[in-house]
């Protein structure tokens, strides 16, 4: 059911707060806050967030909120839709295994870039990702360590127009990782993946450390099919129901 305009401002309100930024910082502070609350599910699916709305609610200009927006839109957290304006993005999409394909292709060069160049401090760093999942608990973090992790092997990755990319990509799984780990059953074997990313990447093995990368990130896509199957098997179930048995 669609929110009265004061509802709406309590909910952004509510979720986003009312700070009001410095007019230097106004886009940076927007874009953060807005993907924090989308990562998090906090602005669900299909919420609109309009510009005027958004601009009252920090006291700023509808400038940085349309560039902040156009940011969100650019990592995939949000999308246009005709007589919405800008929507929350869904939480996972149709052409999901497309964009695993894809991210299997970019963070393969990436980490081949990167290997050879990682230092001491790099590989710890990725250790200590590995070790706090061991032992975290709560979905959110789980879905934020291991998009560090990976980042971390690619930290020495000197093509920044490519990083941009992986970003978004190990963003989007960030956001699916949040509300699905429970239901994949990964936990295991992809901590296993990792240990065997850190062991390879410590000695520098550079095609063995892709090829295991690509086994790791095709888990990732069984899992999205599997979840989108599931999803169109449950979207099939209520219009079987409806059907009456005969009196």
């Amino acid at each position: 059911m669609a929110m009265r305009k004061s509802d709406r401002e309590v909910f952004l309100g509510s979720v986003l707060g009312n700070e009001q930024p410095p007019a230097h910082l106004a886009r940076a502070v927007i874009e953060e806050k807005l993907r924090n609350a989308i990562i998090d599910g906090s602005l669900p699916s299909g919420t609109a967030l309009r510009q005027q709305e958004l601009a009252t609610l920090f006291g700023v200009s509808r400038m940085p909120v349309r560039e902040a927006l156009r940011q969100l839109e650019a990592q995939s957290l949000l999308r246009v839709e005709t007589h919405k304006g800008a929507v929350v993005a869904p939480l996972i999409t149709e052409d999901a295994v497309d964009a695993y394909a894809l991210r299997i292709l970019l963070e393969s060069e990436a980490l081949r870039l990167s290997i050879p160049f990682l230092d001491a401090e790099d590989l710890a760093a990725a250790r200590a990702y590995i070790e706090q999942l061991e032992v975290e608990t709560d979905y959110a973090q789980i879905g934020r360590l291991n998009r560090m992790f990976h980042l971390s092997l690619y930290a020495k990755t000197a093509n920044k127009r490519l990083m941009v990319l992986v970003e978004q990509g190990l963003n989007e799984e960030e956001r699916f990782l949040r509300f699905n780990l429970a239901s994949m059953g990964l936990g295991k074997l992809s901590q296993d993946d990792h240990w065997e990313l850190l062991r390879l990447a410590e000695a520098k093995d550079v095609e063995q450390v892709v090829a295991a990368l690509q086994h790791h990130l095709n888990r990732g896509v069984q899992a999205v099919t599997r979840y989108l199957s599931d999803k169109a098997a449950e979207a099939s179930k209520p219009s079987r129901s409806r059907k009456k048995t005969p009196a």
